[in-house]
């Protein structure tokens, strides 16, 4: 028996208006763990993005120090 098997036994003990609320928590728990999984495989492309634009505008800037003459 999995420990979710022992904890849905021992819900299944407890008075209906408990398990109502039980059962309320665990469902939003997973809805909850649904969504943040999703948002940090979103977030990863995203952040590699993000990465790329700031390393050509760094660049950018650094071209644009070099022919104004502040790096020799």
């Amino acid at each position: 028996m999995t420990a979710l098997e022992r904890a849905f036994a021992e819900a299944a003990k407890l008075p209906e208006d408990e398990q109502e609320a039980l059962a309320a928590l665990i469902l939003e728990e997973v809805s909850r763990q649904r969504r943040q999984r999703k948002a940090f495989a979103t977030s990863s492309d995203r952040l590699a993005g993000l990465a790329e634009e700031c390393a050509k505008l760094d660049l950018a800037e650094e071209q644009a120090m070099a022919e104004e003459g502040h790096w020799k």
